[in-house]
């Protein structure tokens, strides 16, 4: 994406006009994970925001009735039911947030068309993973402040779809093709990780069968509200004592272990067993849930997540040429075996032994 093009440049400055930052200073801070990238803008009277560009280059989002080859011609983000970097997806989250009384940025404007929005500036090092390390705030008490908050997410109503203002954005199944698509990126590129090559024949046969074992146990979980990407690179420890909410555009109805699995099996941040007991316990003492129905949940959806996570660390290594994302892998492997030690996995352990040994033989 071509962020600096003199065009883009025209645009930014008309639509920054219109909503009364024409004459703030500019000062990027950089891509993110996605096609989007942010500038932070300080007027002359002090006042500060962020500009997300996040140029409209993805297709509509997937119809909630789109079959499988409907979904696949779309490509990707159809595919796993993401929503990229869709501005309207990032707005209508953050009002339905705000609504129920979280702490997603403040949209001060946004032109969905263009692919702009004038949001909150939360200020620098705020994010969880950034207090705990520099010791701001402890650990546990992170992850418990966290797990709070993401037992009130989880008692959200899930609605069909979020309208303001003329538009919609559909909030959508996490259903077996998106899983399923998600976890092949472990057939497809982590054998490859250790000098061996994507399973094909009767390896892929084998992975398929048991993908989809888990798939079925994964379906008879019961749903909720998902924030599919909730971890503590995206959580800020806020002055007022909330916690901020970041990258929500992607949010799902899917299951409550998805998001407990991104907090607290983080291929990112080491996440000490006390943090982590602790965070899981506040969660279900706030749910009234089964711990050993919440378990198997955790070792099963975890289990889908690692398998994806360590997918995506390989092919950034092999294919994009990103040797950082090596340093994560040991962690992100030691995560998958942790995952893949419950009873309920005992079928996909063997698999994994099978292909990947290795897996087994990571230290974090």
């Amino acid at each position: 994406m071509n962020f600096d093009s003199s065009q883009r440049t025209v645009e930014i400055d008309a639509f920054l006009a219109r909503a009364g930052w024409g004459d703030a200073a500019r000062y990027p801070m950089g891509e993110d994970a996605s096609t989007r990238r942010y500038i932070r803008l300080v007027r002359p009277d002090a006042a500060q925001a962020l500009l997300m560009d996040a140029p409209r280059i993805e297709a509509d989002p997937c119809p909630p009735d789109a079959d499988d080859a409907t979904r696949n011609a779309m490509g990707w983000n159809a595919l796993t039911r993401l929503a990229a970097s869709r501005v309207d997806a990032f707005v209508l989250l953050a009002e339905f947030l705000t609504g129920y009384g979280f702490r997603p940025p403040r949209i001060f404007a946004h032109d969905t068309a263009s692919g702009f929005a004038l949001i909150e500036d939360f200020g620098d090092g705020r994010e969880l993973a950034r207090q705990i390390e520099r010791g701001l705030v402890d650990e546990t008490q992170a992850y418990v402040a966290a797990a709070d908050v993401l037992s009130k997410l989880h008692d959200l109503p899930v609605p069909e779809r979020l309208e303001s203002q003329g538009e919609v954005w559909p909030i959508l199944d996490f259903d077996r093709l998106a899983l399923a698509t998600n976890a092949d990126l472990y057939a497809d590129w982590l054998p490859q990780f250790s000098g061996g090559s994507a399973l094909e024949g009767k390896a892929r046969t084998r992975w398929e069968a048991e993908r989809d074992a888990l798939i079925e146990q994964a379906m008879t979980f019961p749903r909720t509200f998902t924030m599919r990407d909730f971890h503590a690179e995206n959580l800020l420890w806020l002055p007022d004592g909330q916690i901020g909410l970041l990258d929500f555009q992607d949010a799902v109805r899917g299951w409550d272990a998805w998001d407990m699995a991104m907090l607290t099996q983080d291929a990112r941040r080491e996440v000490s067993p006390a943090a982590a007991e602790a965070a899981i316990r506040q969660y279900l003492d706030n749910m009234g849930k089964s711990r050993a129905e919440f378990d198997e949940r955790l070792a099963v959806i975890g289990t889908l997540n690692a398998l994806r996570i360590a997918g995506i660390f390989a092919r950034l290594v092999i294919r994009d040429g990103k040797p950082r994302y090596r340093d994560f892998q040991p962690r992100q492997l030691a995560i998958l075996a942790r995952n893949l030690s419950h009873p309920a996995l005992a079928g996909m352990k063997a698999f994994v032994q099978d292909t990947t040994p290795f897996v087994f033989e990571a230290t974090t």
